[in-house]
């Protein structure tokens, strides 16, 4: 058997979605390969489809010191146990105590992969323990690996002088572009321009703003929709009293819920808007590129790096709803400007985010550090 490698996350959601397929590459490429979070059924799910062994370690995913005391204590026993070579996280919780365990317990290669920073729209004492635990995730941390450019310039500032790799041109699984595919292989030309959002509906996902926008676009452009795909989380970070009113009164919004399968919705929609306040890389704008839609972005990290401004999208500025709202009514006056940009979309995709070699940058890696 190879050299034998955990692969963990908080949860198993995380797992499931970002290394889908990839452990059993990896354990059919000779290493031996164990998957750790959170014991729930998507790491059941893991578990069936990789066909590799998994190990359940409760974490939260909120601070909870004492909580997170004793996944350390247990994630130290894991580790003595298996003495692994390498232990890969991702997620926030499972960087900061796999970091850590691993280093208490002496594993060789310990990697963490940053897909996201919370502390930098975060305020007071939030703020300092956020950068705290991201400083300590670091200091335990042989390799650290931001999952875009936008992300190490932020950890380079404010918490490390480590040296850091960004693996390719960034993003962490990249995308299945036959998967990701307009199965009528056609845009359909509709009298309604239909603007599409996914993601969690919350605050700093820029839903205030959203929402505000386009009910002032729709005032003046009645022949425009926009379709919410999403879950609403109210008890994380809840959207205003005044937005909720305003999705419920404007016969334009559509908000579906969760969906199994969005593929229907991009192929639906002319442009993807997707005003977050803060990402890493967000996979939403690969998805919607390869699925040939142009996107309206904020100047956020991932986002700019993804998009290139009137060459496949527009960025505007975060947290303005004025700037969103003259995006989208742009859109709106240019449709042979948005159809061109609809048409650089997918092979701006393809060359930098394929799926296939987004993972060849991560092989390639594994055997450089393991070596």
């Amino acid at each position: 058997m190879g050299k034998k490698i955990i692969r963990a996350a908080t949860i198993g959601l995380s797992l499931n979605i970002f290394c889908k397929d990839l452990l059993r590459e990896l354990a059919d490429e000779g290493y031996e390969v164990v998957a750790l979070s959170s014991p729930d059924e998507d790491l059941r799910e893991v578990e069936k489809r990789e066909k590799v062994r998994v190990v359940g370690v409760k974490m939260e995913r909120r601070m909870s010191p004492l909580k997170d005391i004793v996944s350390l204590v247990k994630l130290v026993r894991v580790f003595a146990k298996e003495r692994p070579d390498m232990v890969h996280s991702m997620t926030p919780k499972a960087g900061l105590l796999c970091m850590v365990a691993g280093w208490m317990t002496g594993v060789p290669v310990r990697v963490h992969t940053f897909t996201g920073l919370v502390w930098p729209t975060a305020q007071g004492l939030s703020r300092r323990i956020l950068m705290l635990t991201d400083k300590l995730t670091c200091m335990c941390a042989t390799h650290i690996v931001p999952e875009g450019e936008g992300v190490k310039a932020d950890l380079e500032r404010c918490i490390t002088k480590k040296k850091m790799k960004v693996l390719g041109f960034g993003n962490v699984c990249g995308v299945d572009l036959e998967y990701w595919r307009r199965k009528s292989g056609e845009r359909k030309e509709e009298e309604v321009l239909t603007f599409v959002f996914v993601g969690r509906i919350v605050g700093d996902k820029g839903v205030n703003e959203l929402v505000s926008a386009f009910v002032r676009l729709n005032a003046e452009y009645p022949k425009t929709r926009l379709v919410m795909v999403g879950p609403s989380e109210d008890k994380l970070d809840p959207i205003s009293m005044e937005t909720s009113k305003r999705m419920e009164e404007c016969g334009a919004i559509d908000a579906v819920g969760v969906q199994r399968d969005v593929r229907p919705f991009y192929e639906e929609a002319d442009v993807l808007v997707f005003p977050s306040y803060r990402e890493g890389f967000p996979n939403v704008v690969i998805e919607a590129g390869a699925m040939e839609l142009p996107s309206i972005v904020t100047d956020i990290n991932g986002s700019r790096e993804i998009i290139v401004d009137k060459e496949n999208g527009v960025i505007v500025p975060s947290r303005d709803a004025d700037a969103l709202y003259e995006a989208m009514a742009w859109m709106v006056e240019h449709p042979e400007e948005r159809e061109r940009m609809a048409r650089n979309a997918r092979p701006m995709v393809a060359q930098r985010y394929e799926r296939g070699f987004v993972r060849k940058c991560l092989k390639d890696y594994y055997k450089e550090i393991l070596a």
